[in-house]
């Protein structure tokens, strides 16, 4: 199966239809200027941050993360009109409320090594094939090349079982210009590639999950107060300023964001009817199979 590759224009359906079918795609220059500010507004902390050791793709590779305390460039990347518009598709169907689940830059400088190919979501225990826990988002900062790292993807994947691995001939590379975009969903076989140039590559990672689940990134402790206080509303409850389901992520019995709003507002109650209804309307799959630990992983009692 190729990667497919659509442009900035095309309708939000065909773009969602193409990730049900691929699990992946392409959107060529989706936002080259924004991811450009980001990147200028960014350089800075990839400069500072050291290399490895080993975190993704070994000494040569830098990893920056808690991006929404770094940029307001990537403020408006992780709100994007097209980005939200998939993980409406993508995500709404099993929950009521998604969430801004991982923020980080991956810069694979020369002599990068490939990265393991995996899937996101064997973060969370569910056997594959499964409804997607998370959507991804990766911002080219930079051109994307089969020779400079750009990330490999086996478009299919993630309608396979969960022990089916691909062959060399089923792994093909995101290329794309700087400022577009890949979109996958969290069961796709993917990873970074190997940087064979003399210059680097750099993407922006955003991750978004269902609300129900525990965010890989502690939005809370990685963003004081007062400062998600001056982010976009929207964004506020993307970080988690909001409820995630019925009955989950409440503050003194409110909804969280009432933390984020001007003092006097009145007490409010732990959940929401029209919240509660909707999850049970969506939310039909929880007696997926759990997954076994990897070998060499020995579970907490």
């Amino acid at each position: 199966m190729t990667l497919q590759r659509v442009g900035a224009d095309t309708p939000y359906d065909e773009i969602a239809a193409i990730i049900a079918a691929d699990g992946c795609v392409v959107v060529e220059d989706l936002a080259t200027g924004l991811v450009a500010q980001a990147k200028a507004e960014l350089d800075d902390y990839i400069e500072k941050t050291p290399f490895g050791p080993g975190n993704f793709a070994g000494e040569h590779a830098k990893n920056v993360e808690g991006l929404v305390g770094k940029s307001e460039a990537a403020h408006a990347l992780m709100i994007h009109d097209t980005v939200m518009a998939m993980a409406d598709r993508i995500l709404l169907p099993n929950c009521v409320h998604y969430q801004l689940n991982y923020t980080g830059i991956m810069h694979l400088g020369p002599g990068t090594k490939a990265q393991d190919l995996h899937r996101d979501g064997n973060i969370y225990p569910f056997r594959h094939p499964c409804p997607p826990a998370i959507m991804a988002v990766m911002w080219a900062g930079s051109e994307f090349t089969a020779a400079n790292g750009g990330t490999v993807v086996v478009p299919g994947s993630h309608l396979w079982e969960e022990e089916r691995q691909p062959s060399a001939a089923e792994v093909v590379p995101a290329e794309m210009p700087a400022g577009s975009t890949i979109i996958y969903a969290h069961n796709i076989i993917h990873g970074g590639g190997a940087n064979t140039t003399d210059k680097p590559r750099t993407a922006v990672s955003l991750n978004f999950s269902l609300g129900w689940l525990r965010q890989q990134e502690n939005q809370f402790l990685t963003l004081p107060v007062e400062k998600a206080k001056e982010l976009p509303e929207q964004l506020q409850r993307l970080i988690g300023y909001d409820f995630g389901a019925p009955f989950m992520g409440a503050v003194n019995g409110q909804n969280p964001h009432a933390l984020l709003e001007e003092p006097g507002a009145e007490p409010g109650y732990r959940s929401d009817p029209e919240l509660e209804r909707a999850y049970r309307e969506r939310v039909n799959w929880l007696k997926a199979e759990a997954v076994p630990p990897p070998p060499g992983v020995v579970p907490t009692d």
